[in-house]
């Protein structure tokens, strides 16, 4: 089986102080799933930031940093904290148990364990995150166009304003809009309406494609696209590469005053955020320079630069 059939069943990331109980769990897990490891609360932190792991097995007694402590600092970080964790220690006492499980762990394995007993309890936590993880990706998606939902993109834009925030980074935002949307519905329907968004949202999309760039439907036939750490140089881009996508289309539009085809407007704007503003700030601007694009004319974009 290759890495990347075990990183679809699952990654594991094992926490224990000590190297053997490491290469137990290791040699249990390693045929079914892709395995890491850390020696460390600290560095079990730093892995789960950086390689998403779908579980956690994590040992109670470790000197510095113990297991609680980590299950703490797991729960209050919006990237981690739906990773499901499963104390695996020696402890053995029903206020161990309980202890655990009120700082969120999802099960606790006492040791010596069964391994036969970790294989199906990793299983089922598995099964129970995939299961959640679909939910919640119902959730945040908007059902017609395939893209993030509003309440995503305002999740993801509070998440990365203080994340560009501690690191000194700028954020951009473009909020677009269809031209003459509803005298499009008028004239060709609302099932070509509904075609229409999908196009849009996918050449939309296909215009940024950093891991970090979120495309979100802010409602109707508005979109935003959402550039942490990007300049606005790097913004300009993505807008002219809309504006050009879109373009390509050649959706057909008669109604239109602006062209006989479908087109967008654009309002760019980019801020360095801070942690003591709000997002609010970027989405008004963006939102004011959309109407000015409109005032100008539609079919363009205008750009801005903040603090």
């Amino acid at each position: 089986m290759s890495w990347t059939d075990l990183s679809m069943n699952g990654r594991i990331l094992i926490v224990d102080d000590a190297m053997e109980n490491i290469q137990v769990l290791h040699q249990a897990l390693r045929d079914e799933h892709e395995v890491l490891f850390a020696l460390s609360g600290e560095k079990a932190l730093e892995i789960a930031h950086q390689q998403a792991p779908d579980l956690i097995l994590l040992d109670a007694m470790m000197p510095g940093m113990d297991g609680y402590a980590v299950c703490a600092a797991l729960a209050k970080s919006a990237t981690v904290k739906d990773i499901p964790v499963i104390f695996v220690t020696a402890l053995t006492q029903p206020e161990d148990e309980t202890r655990a499980l009120e700082a969120g762990a999802a099960d606790f394995i006492s040791k010596p364990f069964n391994v036969a007993v970790v294989r199906a309890r990793v299983r089922t936590q598995l099964t129970v995150k995939r299961q959640a993880d679909i939910l919640r990706e119902l959730t945040l998606t908007d059902s017609l166009t395939g893209i993030a939902n509003r309440r995503n993109f305002s999740e993801t834009m509070e998440n990365e304003w203080r994340r560009c925030a501690r690191a000194k980074q700028p954020m951009a935002l473009i909020m677009g809009d269809i031209d003459c949307f509803k005298t499009y519905n008028d004239a060709y329907g609302h099932q070509a309406g509904d075609a229409c968004l999908q196009k849009i949202a996918a050449a939309i999309k296909g215009s940024a494609e950093r891991p970090s760039d979120l495309i979100a439907r802010y409602g109707g036939e508005e979109f935003v696209v959402l550039l942490p750490q990007e300049t606005p140089q790097g913004a300009e881009v993505v807008a002219q590469r809309i504006l050009d996508e879109v373009r390509f289309l050649a959706l057909p539009h008669a109604k239109s005053p602006v062209s006989p085809y479908v087109t967008v407007s654009l309002g760019v704007a980019s801020i360095q955020p801070t942690l003591d503003t709000d997002p609010g700030t970027l989405i008004r601007a963006a939102d004011a320079l959309l109407y000015r694009a409109k005032g100008m004319g539609r079919n363009r974009y205008c750009l801005a630069v903040g603090p």
